[in-house]
């Protein structure tokens, strides 16, 4: 069978080999997926922490272990529609013969004047009404008359608020439907640790106990930007040469399931002056700039000429397959992000959808985790027995689209090894790893395997 490593925060572990060496060694000039992910991540860190209403800071990660000033609940109160009561009072009751009380009053939610309840006496209450002075018990409606004078009562509505007595068909024990105050939450108790995800149920405590704001690292703003003269936007005419942009749909969406604010940029054209004006106009509403295409070496290097003109960003060539060209570096000034350095980071992505995405999944998703302050920034990874045989070029790491049978545990490629698959890609929910010494792989072997999704 297999075994599964949840969690890495290694980039081993991540990207599914082992520990590469130094930079120094790289042979002809190629970083290892591992190098480069190694570099990025150290050139970034958590943003700083801020102050947030509530609803903005769903998604994000507190920065403070979040204590409670109060009980919750802050009061005793009933958990039933029914009658507030001394259980002595009802000892021995029955059906044949009830417990006869003397109604002294009703209590609603929020109520604040409480009749008191003694002796012989009860208080028609409604669920989430604080319990009356004197009161040690609730008895449901549906164990009483209701206040009508026969018979078992439906629900609470049945009874008239003049009602004057009710009869207990059976004995209520002491504690009976009252929620305790502080049962939920202590006063003093620490109800949320620091970095924790605020989602709806974490976001509901902070209310319920009554905060207002919380101190959280934001998450981050993703600019998605691809470039390319032959791209046309989804639902436009494709003519002669053209395609439709996909790539900054599909990793608008992919930085946005990382936990990002992430914002599209469309198309922009190989043009030098439409492609700076186009990051400038960005540059203040970015923590990190993403772009695809024009990383390769080609006759109109547009992008590169740009990015380097900043002066901080590095193009290099993996030993990866898909995604070897890569790009990572800052841009602008006075706005910097993460740990260290000024300006933006900016990672430049290859133009082919498939090798885009993996690019994504494998370095920038970690990066967006990073700034978000999680844990666990890399795709959980487990091994796998591949169902088909794998052959892989020398020296590269491949990373295969799959789909991973998790009951079985195996995993079975989908589609072919082209950069251009996209209908292969949207089939796939995970990566399977072929590493840089290996070149074929027989049916049955154990591989890594980079879960995506979820």
């Amino acid at each position: 069978m297999t075994g599964s490593t949840e969690g890495n925060t290694t980039p081993a572990a991540c990207c599914g080999g082992p520990a590469d060496p130094a930079p120094a060694a790289r042979s002809g000039g190629l970083w290892t997926v591992d190098e480069h992910l190694a570099d990025v991540l150290a050139a970034v860190g958590p943003l700083p922490a801020i102050e947030l209403q509530l609803l903005e800071a769903q998604g994000c990660r507190l920065d403070e272990d979040v204590l409670a000033d109060g009980d919750l609940p802050p009061f005793d109160n009933s958990s039933m529609d029914g009658y507030a009561l001394r259980t002595a009072d009802t000892a021995g009751a029955t059906a044949e013969y009830p417990s006869v009380l003397a109604v002294v009053g009703d209590i609603a939610a929020g109520a604040g004047d409480l009749p008191k309840v003694g002796p012989g006496q009860a208080a028609r209450i409604m669920t989430g009404a604080p319990v009356p002075p004197g009161a040690q018990a609730v008895a449901p409606v549906e164990w009483t008359d209701g206040g009508t004078g026969s018979g078992q009562a439906a629900d609470a509505m049945a009874a008239a608020v003049e009602d004057e007595e009710v009869r207990v068909l059976r004995p209520v024990s002491e504690g009976a439907h009252i929620r305790r105050r502080g049962s939920d939450v202590a006063a003093g108790s620490r109800v949320l640790e620091s970095g924790t995800r605020l989602g709806p149920a974490q976001l509901g405590l902070l209310a319920a106990i009554g905060r207002a704001t919380v101190k959280v690292r934001p998450r981050p703003r993703v600019v998605v930007l691809s470039t390319g003269s032959e791209l046309v936007q989804p639902g436009e005419p494709v003519g002669p040469g053209q395609i439709s942009d996909s790539n900054s749909f599909t990793l608008t969406a992919a930085a946005r399931d990382a936990g990002a604010i992430a914002y599209r940029v469309g198309g922009v054209p190989d043009d030098a002056a439409r492609l700076r004006a186009a990051l400038e106009d960005q540059l203040g509403r970015a923590d990190l700039i993403v772009t695809s295409g024009g990383v390769s070496v080609g006759a109109y290097d547009v992008v590169k000429e740009v990015f380097e003109s900043y002066g901080g960003v590095d193009f290099r060539r993996l030993r990866m397959q898909p995604g070897k060209p890569q790009g990572f570096g800052r841009i602008g000034a006075g706005s910097g992000a993460g740990a260290g350095g000024s300006g933006v980071p900016l990672m430049a992505l290859p133009g082919n959808p498939v090798s885009a995405y993996i690019s994504f999944e494998l370095f920038v998703r970690p990066v967006i985790r990073t700034m978000l302050g999680a844990a666990d920034v890399h795709r959980p990874v487990v091994r796998a027995l591949c169902r088909s045989a794998l052959r892989s070029p020398a020296g590269r790491r491949q990373f295969l689209r799959g789909r991973y049978d998790a009951a079985a545990g195996v995993v079975e490629p989908v589609g072919g090894a082209g950069s251009h698959l996209v209908g292969a890609l949207a089939r796939a929910d995970c990566l399977i790893t072929v590493p840089e010494d290996v070149t074929e792989l027989p049916a049955g072997s154990e591989v890594d395997v980079v879960l995506l999704g979820g």
